[in-house]
């Protein structure tokens, strides 16, 4: 279908909802974010220590957990209905947090500080349960199959559902006759191909890891230029987290996951967590008694597939989040593609928060045809583009088979988003999401003022390596959280009761597992 004609079939629903008869009919979705930070040392070595008690369980906590490593802590806020609050709650999460860290930081950027070799990097632990034992046995795999390093990454995800009432006005809108699940599942699927379609612009905006510490490129063939001792650096790039020096990984390159339906993502992922894949067969499932991984399969469970985007829904305890969503339906969508900012304390800002919010509701209301192979290629190769070549003067991408100029784009995208903000915006007389628009197309017009670009321009002017800068930056943040006044008491006092709560909850389950460890991986991935 020509972009004409998609725009069109947008326009026509743009207006539909302008002239719903409820004005705010986009207002009130619910937000949430997880970002995740390493924990160093005063002098920026990665953090040898557990995780601290003070924070409560990384298994039972639900807002201070830990991702890959057990020095990778993630805060995950509640869902808000309002940006303000999240932030509110996400720079609350961080006062506790160094409020119980001693002398160590929480890194302020997504690629890692100086590690030497994968053995610096401890695996999380999560206690003694089956379901403990189980994570960090993935984590293990996930080690063996990529390295650590590539873990050690960390980002900004951003959950989105649109508001209920929503729903119903958009069915009528499109004529549709399901108004239940499966409705509301196909919706958020046309969000996700058109994400595929234009989640580089994400990556040209809010990417701000042009540069890497060497010591994170040890043994690997990379083609990066010198920018600084100890530095390395592709001089366009915007996210190398999001390139193949980054997650991108060459191991899954053959894996293609549909997100043409429901029915086909969790059959191309059911798949793959069910298909044996003889290299990671021959690292072994078990040694001497102990499992390595959890399965020698493409995919040990389904959050190993990597992704800019990811339809969600809470699952049920026990149940995988295929199964979930076969249940159910999708719940609402992760943008898994944020840069960790080392210019905003708690890694991200209401601007960027704004702007993603408007984005994927342009991703919804666009047509969205089914993504063939040959698109999806195309689309790879933009995403890597953008991430490795992004600021580049006159970069062209492809779409619908032909090449365009990036910037060209860029502003259609932009454009398109401006009635969106202003349904957003109503009864606002601020316009927060018209000025979070207007915000990231001067960067559209003006590399300069792209975060890469910016953290480039910081390491010249200072003449600073990219560790000494993210390590001043972690300080300075640090310096930042434990000032603030007047803290919220009550806050810190829930996160405290939370946190004994969730070392309570842990031993409960310690206590309550029955059997061996084989037999409750089997009940696990049973069908």
């Amino acid at each position: 279908m020509s972009s004409t004609a998609i725009d069109t079939a947008f326009e026509r629903r743009l207006s539909a909802l302008v002239n719903s008869g409820q004005p705010e009919i986009l207002q009130g979705g619910r937000r949430g974010v997880e970002k995740e930070s390493l924990r160093v040392t005063a002098q920026g070595r990665l953090a040898q220590t557990p995780h601290p008690l003070a924070l409560g369980s990384a298994l039972t906590s639900e807002h201070i957990t830990t991702d890959y490593s057990e020095a990778l802590i993630e805060l995950v806020t509640p869902t808000f209905t309002t940006t303000w609050e999240l932030l509110q709650y996400l720079l609350d999460l961080h006062e506790f947090v160094y409020r119980h860290l001693g002398d160590e930081l929480l890194w302020t950027t997504s690629m890692p500080c100086r590690i030497d070799s994968d053995e610096e990097i401890p695996l999380a632990q999560y206690g003694r349960s089956h379901v403990g034992r189980m994570k960090t046995v993935y984590r293990n795999g996930l080690g063996l199959r990529y390295g650590r390093m590539m873990q050690a990454i960390s980002g900004v995800h951003f959950n989105y559902s649109f508001p209920q009432e929503f729903w119903p006005a958009y069915a009528h809108i499109l004529k549709a006759r399901g108004r239940g699940s499966e409705f509301v599942s196909a919706r958020y699927f046309d969000l996700l191909r058109n994400y595929r379609r234009h989640g580089w612009l994400v990556l040209y905006l809010f990417g701000v890891s042009p540069v890497v510490c060497k010591s994170f490129l040890s043994g690997r063939e990379h083609h990066l230029e010198d920018f600084a001792p100890g530095t390395a650096y592709e001089p366009f790039a915007t996210s190398l987290r999001m390139s193949d020096v980054g997650y991108r990984n060459r191991n899954q390159a053959d894996l293609s996951v549909s997100v043409n339906s429901l029915e086909e993502y969790v059959r191309d992922l059911s798949r793959a967590i069910s298909t044996p894949h003889p290299p990671y067969a021959a690292l072994g499932v078990k040694d001497d008694g102990e499992y390595r991984q959890l399965n020698a399969n493409i995919l040990q469970i389904e959050n190993e597939y990597y992704s800019f985007i990811r339809p969600k829904r809470v699952a049920r305890s026990g149940e995988r989040p295929t199964q979930a969503l076969r249940r159910a339906g999708v719940e609402y969508v992760e943008v898994r593609a944020l840069d960790v900012s080392a210019f905003d304390p708690v890694g991200v800002n209401q601007n960027k928060l704004r702007f993603l919010e408007a984005f994927v509701a342009l991703c919804l209301l666009k047509d969205s045809p089914p993504i063939a192979d040959a698109e999806q290629r195309s689309l790879d190769q933009n995403h890597l583009t953008v991430a490795r070549r992004g600021r580049e003067p006159g970069l062209a991408l492809w779409r619908d088979g032909q090449s365009v100029p990036m910037r060209a784009w860029a502003r259609e995208l932009i454009d398109s988003m401006a009635g969106i903000c202003e349904i957003l915006d109503r009864g606002d007389p601020s316009r927060p999401y018209s000025l979070a628009l207007a915000t990231q197309a001067a960067k559209v017009e003006e590399v300069a003022l792209t975060p890469s670009a910016r953290m480039l321009a910081e390491l010249a002017a200072t003449g600073e390596s990219f560790f000494a800068l993210a390590l001043r930056m972690s300080r300075l943040h640090k310096e930042y959280f434990l000032d603030l006044y007047p803290p919220d008491e009550a806050r810190l006092a829930e996160f405290t009761r939370e946190a004994a709560e969730s070392l309570a909850k842990q031993k409960a389950i310690e206590a309550a597992d029955r059997g061996a460890f084989d037999e409750y991986l089997e009940r696990y991935f049973a069908p």
